[in-house]
């Protein structure tokens, strides 16, 4: 009661106490974020605002439809929805700035092929063809559906706007006979021309040097080509949540006890009861239910089913007998033998014949039944005459797709392919060919092999660290994150602790993925937020993997690619440009004879190059060799070039015109179809010129 009252005389200043604890937690707050207050928006393009409230809606649906029919993230969903926005914000200021409208006509064309709008049987008329006019009735009966359907139509708008945009680009990059004629030129003229070749490969690499700065003045020379988003390199240890031996020993002696009876007292009624071992319990169901971690499954499995490791013992198990215990993914089994089924599984190859109106979508040619019926009699004969030569026979006539595997459609069980053919293949021997006819056309059916198959009980239970292991754990991640944050060198405080520090990962401000850990989102939102800077260390735990203790090893800045990111694409291009020089310096001599004889190589000849088909045998593509070559004077030494592969000089001994053309049409045509493709760098484009603001960070 004293205490009671000495705490109700100090509440004033308990209370004050907590306010002041509360102030300070919020001015070191607005310190640690320096007074920055969260935006309303999830980030801009170009100016315009794009706002949280209806970005997050959008985020909302594409996590719970997924995508491809697989479940994604709510960080993939933002993801996916902000490259979305970038997209229709940076092509719909194209629109405008071209005046670019849609019509209704327009709208609806990308409704009608839509199959879940223009084949709705709802909106076809009687002759099975989109009819708008009862498109337009259904939706005015029918308000509620007509709101939910806004966004489609929004959508429908902005394809449709594509659409017109993308056909304004195509004519733009319209070809010329000029054109075609050019192009017929590179690929038509041919040019005779010797040469002499240095590889690169004959100057070892320990002969040049290609420091940081060279590649750092590379990248700078050739910004756009490395420009990089900024990142986090996060280095961590993982301390594993998993059972000690001392925990598999206690698993795999209870498991075991469950081979043998035994004696439990029983509290309701006072007196002991036996209990049956799996062998001699009268219920395998109920047995398993109350020892298991996982159900009873009654299925009959096929040897291939079985866990690699024990599947021959576990298949030759004789009935009532029981395996084990054995290790299967972290749980301890014990498996009882139930019964076997023989033919359980089935493979089968088939040639299908079939004709107009069967079901088959894609046929390869048209016919009538008593035509297939013919080539299909036909096509059995040959097979039963020469089995071995069923594939060929497969691969060169069946409709199927299966052709291309000559027919093969692996195993199998009952009930997954159409009735007769089921009921064929498990009714005949393997080696058996026969004929029989289902609503897909005529098969030609070769039973290929069978397998038995059996049905086990198992019991098993999973191997899990007890409850002293994961304090242990517990207490190791712990000391080893207060030792690392009070030691600047993280790799020998884990050294220390025979601890492994795993390679850094990269990420950007919107990954999740974090190394071994998989989805970590929670690592890489505090490599970026709450004031962390490099040498910061923090530890997370996470279900079912343990405990990752965390740390900022670098921050690199948005703009130029590190070096480290670099040097795998660049250290070779310039330790070629070195070796270049070398090279060059010595490929003197006023003739290709003496060029070859200083550098011991010999002279070779390239017969008929062109420019569009570059290639010199034996070494590969070398553009720049064939047009030194075509620009180089007859008997002519050029001066030396840098290719691809070496050093080259050139002598062109002759240059083959080709002969004109009536027309250029098919050259031209070529043009336009590459033309074609233009459309698809633009948004590229216009993305890496854009101003972008991303916020998403604070969000998500």
């Amino acid at each position: 009661m004293a205490v009671l009252q000495t705490i109700r005389k100090r509440s004033g200043l308990l209370l004050l106490a907590i306010g002041f604890a509360l102030l300070a937690f919020v001015v070191q707050d607005l310190f640690t974020k320096g007074f920055k207050s969260q935006s309303k928006d999830v980030g801009s393009i170009n100016g315009k605002d794009i706002s949280f409230d209806e970005f997050r809606i959008k985020v909302a649906n594409a996590e719970k439809n997924g995508q491809n029919g697989q479940a994604i993230t709510q960080t993939q969903a933002a993801n996916q929805m902000w490259d979305q926005e970038i997209a229709i914000a940076l092509i719909s200021d194209q629109f405008e700035k071209a005046g670019i409208r849609t019509s209704e006509n327009n709208i609806i064309e990308i409704f009608k092929k839509d199959p879940n709008i223009g084949q709705n049987p709802t909106f076809l008329n009687q002759l099975g063809k989109f009819d708008i006019a009862k498109f337009k009735e259904y939706f005015k009966n029918n308000p509620e559906q007509a709101k939910a359907f806004e966004d489609r139509q929004t959508d429908a708008e902005i394809n449709a706007k594509y659409q017109i945009y993308s056909s304004m680009i195509k004519a733009g990059l319209y070809a010329t006979n000029a054109d075609g004629k050019f192009k017929y030129k590179l690929e038509a003229d041919k040019i005779n021309f010797d040469y002499v070749s240095v590889l690169y490969s004959t100057v070892k690499d320990s002969d040049v040097k290609v420091t940081d700065a060279d590649i750092l003045d590379y990248m700078k020379k050739n910004e756009k080509k490395f420009k990089a988003e900024e990142t986090r390199e996060i280095e961590y240890v993982l301390i594993e949540d998993k059972p000690s031996a001392t925990d598999e020993a206690e698993m795999k002696s209870k498991i075991n006890g469950l081979l043998t009876g035994s004696v439990v007292y029983n509290k309701e009624t006072g007196v002991n009861d036996t209990l049956p071992s799996f062998k001699s319990a009268p219920n395998v169901a109920d047995f398993i239910a109350e020892n298991s971690d996982k159900a009873y499954d009654s299925t009959f499995v096929t040897k291939q089913d079985l866990p690699a490791e024990h599947a021959d013992k576990l298949f030759a198990l004789p009935a009532g007998e029981i395996y084990g215990p054995y290790i299967n993914a972290n749980y301890y089994c014990l498996s009882k033998a139930m019964g076997r089924k023989v033919g359980a599984k089935a493979k089968a190859s088939h040639i299908l014949i079939s004709w107009e109106g069967t079901k088959l979508p894609n046929k390869k040619e048209k016919r009538t039944k008593e035509q297939a019926k013919a080539k299909a009699d036909i096509l059995l004969a040959q097979a039963i005459a020469n089995p071995g030569n069923f594939m060929m026979l497969a691969l060169t006539n069946s409709d199927d797709s299966s052709a291309q595997q000559g027919g093969d459609l692996g195993y199998f069980g009952p009930g997954q392919m159409v009735k007769p053919f089921n009921d064929y293949v498990f009714g005949n021997p393997v080696g058996k060919i026969g004929l029989v006819e289902t609503e897909f056309g005529y098969h030609i059916i070769n039973v290929t092999d069978k397998q038995d198959a059996i049905r086990l009980a198992t019991v098993a239970q999973k191997i899990e660290p007890s409850e002293v292991t994961t304090n242990e754990i517990y207490t190791k991640a712990t000391k080893f994150e207060m030792d690392a944050t009070s030691n600047k060198d993280f790799a020998a405080v884990a050294k220390a602790a025979k601890l492994t520090v795993n390679p850094a990962v990269k990420a950007k401000a919107m990954d999740e993925a974090f190394g071994v850990a998989g989805s970590q989102r929670q690592i890489i939102k505090w490599a970026y937020t709450g004031g962390t800077s490099v040498g910061d260390v923090k530890r997370f735990e996470i279900v079912n993997v343990g405990n990752i203790i965390a740390r900022l090893k670098k921050i690199n800045e948005k703009g130029l690619m590190t070096v480290e990111d670099a040097k795998p694409s660049v250290e070779g291009i310039i330790k070629n440009k070195k070796k270049a020089e070398k090279i060059i310096a010595k490929m003197k001599g006023g003739s290709l004879e003496a060029i070859a004889k200083a550098n011991a190589t010999t002279v070779q000849n390239a017969p008929a190059a062109s420019v569009e088909n570059s290639v010199l045998a034996n070494v590969g593509p070398e553009p720049k060799v064939i047009g030194a070559a075509f620009g180089t004077p007859s008997n002519k030494v050029s001066a030396p070039v840098e290719g691809n592969s070496g050093v080259y000089v050139v002598k062109t001994k002759a240059i083959t015109k080709a002969p004109k053309l009536p027309k250029y049409d098919e050259y031209v045509a070529k043009i336009k179809a590459a033309n074609g493709q233009a459309v698809g760098r633009i948004f590229p484009a216009l993305k890496n010129d854009a101003e972008i603001e991303d916020n998403r960070l604070e969000f998500y």
